[in-house]
Protein backbone atom coordinates (compact mmCIF):
# COMPACT_ATOMS: atom_id res chain seq x y z
CA UNK A 1 0.00 0.00 0.00
CA UNK A 2 1.25 3.52 -0.69
CA UNK A 3 1.20 6.42 2.25
CA UNK A 4 -2.46 7.05 1.12
CA UNK A 5 -3.99 3.92 1.16
CA UNK A 6 -4.17 3.12 -2.58
CA UNK A 7 -2.94 -0.29 -3.90
CA UNK A 8 0.79 -0.27 -5.52
CA UNK A 9 0.21 -0.64 -9.06
CA UNK A 10 1.94 -3.44 -10.69
CA UNK A 11 4.51 -3.61 -13.13
CA UNK A 12 3.80 -4.49 -16.78
CA UNK A 13 5.60 -7.16 -17.62
CA UNK A 14 4.52 -7.98 -20.60
CA UNK A 15 2.41 -5.38 -23.62
CA UNK A 16 0.63 -6.62 -26.59
CA UNK A 17 -1.04 -4.27 -28.64
CA UNK A 18 -2.73 -5.34 -32.09
CA UNK A 19 -0.51 -8.27 -32.94
CA UNK A 20 -0.85 -9.91 -35.93
CA UNK A 21 1.02 -13.27 -37.76
CA UNK A 22 0.13 -13.91 -41.34
CA UNK A 23 1.90 -16.49 -43.78
CA UNK A 24 0.69 -15.49 -47.02
CA UNK A 25 -2.92 -15.60 -46.81
CA UNK A 26 -3.74 -17.37 -43.92
CA UNK A 27 -4.32 -14.93 -40.77
CA UNK A 28 -2.54 -17.43 -37.74
CA UNK A 29 -2.86 -14.43 -35.61
CA UNK A 30 -4.89 -11.53 -36.24
CA UNK A 31 -4.83 -8.37 -34.23
CA UNK A 32 -4.64 -9.59 -30.45
CA UNK A 33 -3.98 -7.25 -27.41
CA UNK A 34 -3.49 -7.72 -23.88
CA UNK A 35 -1.72 -6.81 -20.90
CA UNK A 36 -0.01 -9.15 -18.66
CA UNK A 37 1.71 -8.22 -14.59
CA UNK A 38 3.91 -8.78 -12.25
CA UNK A 39 3.12 -11.80 -9.93
CA UNK A 40 -0.07 -12.96 -12.53
CA UNK A 41 -0.13 -16.77 -13.81
CA UNK A 42 -1.98 -16.35 -17.11
CA UNK A 43 -3.64 -19.11 -19.02
CA UNK A 44 -3.64 -18.98 -22.80
CA UNK A 45 -6.40 -20.95 -23.45
CA UNK A 46 -7.92 -21.93 -27.16
CA UNK A 47 -8.51 -24.89 -29.27
CA UNK A 48 -5.71 -26.58 -31.61
CA UNK A 49 -4.98 -24.23 -34.41
CA UNK A 50 -6.00 -20.56 -32.35
CA UNK A 51 -2.71 -19.40 -32.44
CA UNK A 52 -1.90 -19.76 -29.17
CA UNK A 53 2.34 -21.40 -30.03
CA UNK A 54 2.26 -18.49 -32.84
CA UNK A 55 1.91 -15.71 -30.10
CA UNK A 56 4.06 -17.50 -27.71
CA UNK A 57 7.03 -17.48 -30.64
CA UNK A 58 6.06 -13.58 -31.48
CA UNK A 59 6.69 -12.82 -27.87
CA UNK A 60 10.12 -15.28 -27.35
CA UNK A 61 11.27 -13.80 -30.40
CA UNK A 62 11.08 -16.93 -32.76
CA UNK A 63 8.75 -15.62 -35.12
CA UNK A 64 8.67 -11.79 -36.26
CA UNK A 65 5.08 -10.24 -36.17
CA UNK A 66 3.58 -9.14 -39.54
CA UNK A 67 2.30 -6.14 -37.62
CA UNK A 68 1.28 -4.60 -34.01
CA UNK A 69 4.00 -4.70 -31.06
CA UNK A 70 5.33 -6.89 -28.19
CA UNK A 71 6.98 -5.69 -25.07
CA UNK A 72 9.00 -7.64 -22.58
CA UNK A 73 9.84 -5.81 -19.68
CA UNK A 74 9.53 -2.42 -21.48
CA UNK A 75 11.77 -4.21 -24.51
CA UNK A 76 9.99 -4.51 -27.96
CA UNK A 77 10.85 -7.83 -29.23
CA UNK A 78 11.78 -6.93 -32.69
CA UNK A 79 13.92 -3.83 -31.39
CA UNK A 80 16.31 -5.54 -28.91
CA UNK A 81 15.01 -9.61 -28.75
CA UNK A 82 18.29 -10.50 -27.14
CA UNK A 83 17.37 -7.97 -24.16
CA UNK A 84 13.75 -9.40 -24.12
CA UNK A 85 15.06 -13.36 -24.17
CA UNK A 86 17.63 -12.50 -21.34
CA UNK A 87 14.24 -11.61 -19.37
CA UNK A 88 12.50 -14.82 -20.38
CA UNK A 89 12.40 -18.20 -19.68
CA UNK A 90 10.38 -20.09 -22.29
CA UNK A 91 9.26 -23.93 -22.55
CA UNK A 92 8.13 -24.85 -26.14
CA UNK A 93 5.76 -27.76 -26.53
CA UNK A 94 8.38 -30.02 -27.97
CA UNK A 95 10.72 -29.80 -24.79
CA UNK A 96 14.42 -28.65 -26.17
CA UNK A 97 16.83 -31.24 -24.77
CA UNK A 98 19.99 -33.03 -25.81
CA UNK A 99 19.32 -36.96 -25.05
CA UNK A 100 23.19 -37.77 -24.86
CA UNK A 101 23.82 -35.16 -22.32
CA UNK A 102 23.59 -36.07 -18.44
CA UNK A 103 21.07 -33.80 -16.60
CA UNK A 104 23.54 -32.19 -15.07
CA UNK A 105 25.50 -31.69 -18.52
CA UNK A 106 22.43 -30.21 -20.06
CA UNK A 107 21.84 -27.98 -17.52
CA UNK A 108 25.39 -26.70 -17.31
CA UNK A 109 25.32 -26.42 -20.97
CA UNK A 110 22.32 -23.90 -20.53
CA UNK A 111 23.91 -22.18 -17.66
CA UNK A 112 26.84 -21.38 -20.03
CA UNK A 113 24.84 -20.47 -23.00
CA UNK A 114 22.98 -18.21 -20.32
CA UNK A 115 26.29 -16.23 -19.79
CA UNK A 116 26.02 -17.45 -16.12
CA UNK A 117 29.10 -15.98 -14.53
CA UNK A 118 31.14 -19.27 -13.57
CA UNK A 119 30.86 -18.45 -10.21
CA UNK A 120 27.54 -18.76 -9.73
CA UNK A 121 26.34 -21.71 -12.16
CA UNK A 122 27.12 -24.26 -9.19
CA UNK A 123 24.48 -22.71 -6.85
CA UNK A 124 21.58 -21.75 -9.46
CA UNK A 125 21.85 -24.98 -11.16
CA UNK A 126 21.55 -26.47 -7.59
CA UNK A 127 18.92 -24.56 -7.21
CA UNK A 128 16.67 -25.14 -10.14
CA UNK A 129 17.29 -28.97 -9.73
CA UNK A 130 16.17 -28.85 -6.13
CA UNK A 131 12.88 -26.37 -7.58
CA UNK A 132 12.23 -29.09 -9.98
CA UNK A 133 12.56 -32.64 -8.20
CA UNK A 134 15.85 -33.38 -10.41
CA UNK A 135 18.21 -34.12 -7.93
CA UNK A 136 17.95 -37.96 -7.98
CA UNK A 137 18.42 -37.98 -12.21
CA UNK A 138 21.32 -35.86 -12.30
CA UNK A 139 23.67 -38.55 -13.51
CA UNK A 140 21.47 -39.89 -16.11
CA UNK A 141 21.32 -39.28 -19.67
CA UNK A 142 18.53 -37.02 -20.30
CA UNK A 143 17.24 -39.19 -23.19
CA UNK A 144 16.74 -42.25 -20.55
CA UNK A 145 14.57 -40.22 -18.82
CA UNK A 146 10.67 -40.61 -18.58
CA UNK A 147 8.42 -38.03 -20.20
CA UNK A 148 7.74 -35.95 -16.56
CA UNK A 149 11.49 -36.10 -15.62
CA UNK A 150 11.89 -34.44 -19.34
CA UNK A 151 9.59 -32.09 -18.39
CA UNK A 152 11.21 -31.04 -15.45
CA UNK A 153 14.31 -30.63 -17.36
CA UNK A 154 12.57 -28.68 -19.53
CA UNK A 155 11.72 -26.23 -17.02
CA UNK A 156 14.84 -26.26 -15.34
CA UNK A 157 16.34 -24.99 -18.29
CA UNK A 158 13.85 -22.32 -18.53
CA UNK A 159 14.49 -21.24 -15.11
CA UNK A 160 18.45 -21.69 -14.50
CA UNK A 161 19.33 -17.68 -15.51
CA UNK A 162 16.27 -16.52 -13.10
CA UNK A 163 13.95 -15.05 -15.32
CA UNK A 164 11.35 -13.08 -14.11
CA UNK A 165 9.16 -14.15 -16.90
CA UNK A 166 8.23 -17.64 -17.30
CA UNK A 167 6.38 -18.51 -21.06
CA UNK A 168 5.28 -22.46 -20.74
CA UNK A 169 3.82 -23.66 -24.07
CA UNK A 170 1.46 -27.42 -23.47
CA UNK A 171 3.77 -28.47 -20.53
CA UNK A 172 1.95 -31.47 -19.41
CA UNK A 173 1.51 -32.42 -22.97
CA UNK A 174 1.93 -36.48 -23.31
CA UNK A 175 2.51 -36.80 -19.47
CA UNK A 176 0.03 -39.74 -17.46
CA UNK A 177 -2.04 -38.05 -14.82
CA UNK A 178 0.35 -38.65 -11.79
CA UNK A 179 2.94 -36.53 -13.78
CA UNK A 180 0.39 -33.54 -14.86
CA UNK A 181 -0.06 -33.33 -11.05
CA UNK A 182 3.44 -33.29 -10.21
CA UNK A 183 3.89 -30.35 -13.40
CA UNK A 184 0.94 -28.59 -12.03
CA UNK A 185 2.00 -28.32 -8.62
CA UNK A 186 5.51 -26.91 -9.62
CA UNK A 187 4.08 -24.30 -11.67
CA UNK A 188 1.92 -23.17 -8.73
CA UNK A 189 4.91 -22.77 -6.77
CA UNK A 190 6.92 -20.95 -9.67
CA UNK A 191 4.05 -18.66 -10.14
CA UNK A 192 4.46 -17.52 -6.37
CA UNK A 193 7.84 -15.55 -7.48
CA UNK A 194 7.55 -15.18 -11.43
CA UNK A 195 5.14 -13.70 -13.78
CA UNK A 196 3.65 -16.93 -15.85
CA UNK A 197 1.78 -17.63 -19.34
CA UNK A 198 0.45 -21.10 -19.78
CA UNK A 199 -0.01 -21.80 -23.33
CA UNK A 200 -3.00 -24.31 -23.49
CA UNK A 201 -5.88 -26.03 -24.63
CA UNK A 202 -6.46 -28.33 -21.75
CA UNK A 203 -8.87 -27.05 -19.06
CA UNK A 204 -8.33 -28.87 -16.03
CA UNK A 205 -5.01 -26.97 -16.57
CA UNK A 206 -5.81 -23.57 -16.68
CA UNK A 207 -8.35 -24.21 -13.57
CA UNK A 208 -4.99 -26.13 -11.58
CA UNK A 209 -2.81 -23.26 -11.82
CA UNK A 210 -3.97 -19.79 -13.59
CA UNK A 211 -6.03 -16.90 -11.33
CA UNK A 212 -7.01 -15.32 -14.93
CA UNK A 213 -7.28 -16.85 -18.50
CA UNK A 214 -6.92 -15.26 -21.95
CA UNK A 215 -9.31 -16.98 -24.67
CA UNK A 216 -7.87 -17.26 -28.09
CA UNK A 217 -9.89 -18.27 -31.01
CA UNK A 218 -8.65 -18.41 -34.72
CA UNK A 219 -6.10 -15.90 -34.17
CA UNK A 220 -8.50 -13.47 -32.26
CA UNK A 221 -8.88 -13.07 -28.39
CA UNK A 222 -12.33 -13.78 -27.46
CA UNK A 223 -12.10 -13.27 -23.74
CA UNK A 224 -9.75 -12.00 -21.06
CA UNK A 225 -10.70 -12.28 -17.17
CA UNK A 226 -10.86 -14.15 -14.18
CA UNK A 227 -12.79 -18.10 -14.60
CA UNK A 228 -15.40 -16.08 -12.45
CA UNK A 229 -16.20 -12.80 -14.44
CA UNK A 230 -16.13 -14.95 -17.71
CA UNK A 231 -18.32 -17.24 -16.00
CA UNK A 232 -20.45 -13.75 -14.98
CA UNK A 233 -20.14 -11.82 -18.38
CA UNK A 234 -20.67 -15.02 -21.26
CA UNK A 235 -23.73 -16.63 -19.20
CA UNK A 236 -27.10 -16.32 -17.24
CA UNK A 237 -26.59 -17.51 -13.86
CA UNK A 238 -28.89 -20.90 -13.06
CA UNK A 239 -30.34 -21.53 -9.65
CA UNK A 240 -31.74 -24.85 -8.24
CA UNK A 241 -35.04 -24.76 -6.08
CA UNK A 242 -36.39 -27.43 -3.53
CA UNK A 243 -39.92 -26.53 -2.41
CA UNK A 244 -42.73 -27.89 -0.74
CA UNK A 245 -45.55 -25.10 -1.20
CA UNK A 246 -48.86 -26.56 -0.38
CA UNK A 247 -52.01 -25.88 -1.87
CA UNK A 248 -50.39 -24.43 -5.05
CA UNK A 249 -49.90 -26.23 -8.89
CA UNK A 250 -46.73 -26.36 -10.51
CA UNK A 251 -47.77 -23.33 -12.38
CA UNK A 252 -49.17 -21.22 -9.66
CA UNK A 253 -45.31 -21.40 -8.42
CA UNK A 254 -43.82 -20.64 -11.41
CA UNK A 255 -45.60 -17.89 -11.74
CA UNK A 256 -45.08 -16.15 -8.65
CA UNK A 257 -40.97 -16.86 -9.16
CA UNK A 258 -41.02 -15.22 -12.84
CA UNK A 259 -42.53 -12.10 -11.32
CA UNK A 260 -39.98 -11.14 -9.83
CA UNK A 261 -37.18 -8.52 -11.50
CA UNK A 262 -34.02 -9.96 -13.20
CA UNK A 263 -35.99 -14.01 -13.82
CA UNK A 264 -35.89 -14.86 -16.98
CA UNK A 265 -37.09 -18.41 -17.31
CA UNK A 266 -38.47 -21.06 -15.01
CA UNK A 267 -38.16 -24.88 -15.78
CA UNK A 268 -39.58 -27.32 -13.82
CA UNK A 269 -35.86 -31.19 -12.72
CA UNK A 270 -36.35 -33.48 -10.58
CA UNK A 271 -37.45 -33.12 -7.07
CA UNK A 272 -37.23 -35.09 -4.13
CA UNK A 273 -39.77 -36.99 -1.66
CA UNK A 274 -42.66 -35.06 -3.17
CA UNK A 275 -41.19 -31.75 -2.99
CA UNK A 276 -40.98 -29.44 -6.51
CA UNK A 277 -37.83 -29.41 -8.22
CA UNK A 278 -37.69 -25.86 -9.99
CA UNK A 279 -34.47 -24.20 -12.27
CA UNK A 280 -34.52 -20.36 -12.01
CA UNK A 281 -32.39 -18.94 -15.01
CA UNK A 282 -31.60 -15.22 -14.17
CA UNK A 283 -29.34 -12.41 -14.85
CA UNK A 284 -26.10 -12.54 -14.92
CA UNK A 285 -25.81 -9.37 -13.20
CA UNK A 286 -27.92 -10.13 -10.31
CA UNK A 287 -27.75 -12.95 -7.30
CA UNK A 288 -31.22 -13.51 -7.32
CA UNK A 289 -30.66 -15.87 -4.18
CA UNK A 290 -32.02 -13.29 -1.72
CA UNK A 291 -35.04 -12.84 -4.04
CA UNK A 292 -35.74 -16.35 -4.15
CA UNK A 293 -35.64 -17.00 -0.54
CA UNK A 294 -37.90 -13.71 -0.13
CA UNK A 295 -40.23 -15.12 -2.54
CA UNK A 296 -40.36 -18.34 -0.39
CA UNK A 297 -41.20 -16.74 3.06
CA UNK A 298 -43.67 -14.47 1.75
CA UNK A 299 -45.56 -17.00 -0.02
CA UNK A 300 -44.82 -19.64 2.91
CA UNK A 301 -43.08 -22.39 1.07
CA UNK A 302 -40.50 -24.53 2.77
CA UNK A 303 -37.61 -23.69 0.78
CA UNK A 304 -35.27 -27.29 1.45
CA UNK A 305 -33.02 -26.16 -1.49
CA UNK A 306 -31.50 -22.91 -2.93
CA UNK A 307 -27.81 -23.35 -4.98
CA UNK A 308 -26.71 -21.16 -7.38
CA UNK A 309 -25.02 -22.77 -10.55
CA UNK A 310 -22.70 -20.52 -12.97
CA UNK A 311 -21.27 -21.42 -15.75
CA UNK A 312 -18.17 -23.54 -16.03
CA UNK A 313 -14.94 -22.51 -17.67
CA UNK A 314 -15.53 -25.15 -19.91
CA UNK A 315 -19.13 -24.27 -20.56
CA UNK A 316 -17.59 -20.61 -21.26
CA UNK A 317 -14.94 -22.12 -23.78
CA UNK A 318 -17.44 -24.05 -26.03
CA UNK A 319 -19.63 -21.53 -26.10
CA UNK A 320 -16.79 -18.57 -27.23
CA UNK A 321 -14.67 -21.40 -29.43
CA UNK A 322 -18.04 -23.35 -31.61
CA UNK A 323 -18.03 -22.49 -35.28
Amino acid sequence: MTGNGSAVPRRTMIEVQNLAKDYGSYHAVRGISFDVHGGEVVGFLGPNGAGKSTTMKMLTCYLAPTAGIARVGGVDVGADPLAVRQQLGYLPEDTPIYPEMTTLEFLEFVAAMRRIPTDRRRKRIRDVAEVCGLFSVMGKLVGELSKGYRQRAGLAQALVHDPAILILDEPTSGLDPNQIVEIRQLIREIGREKTVILSTHILPEVQATCSRVIIIHEGRLVADGTPGELSAQEGEHAYRLLVEAVGLSREQVTEKLQAIQGVKSVSEVDGDDGALGLMVAGESSRDLRRDLFACARDNGWILLELKRQTLSLEDVFRKLTRE
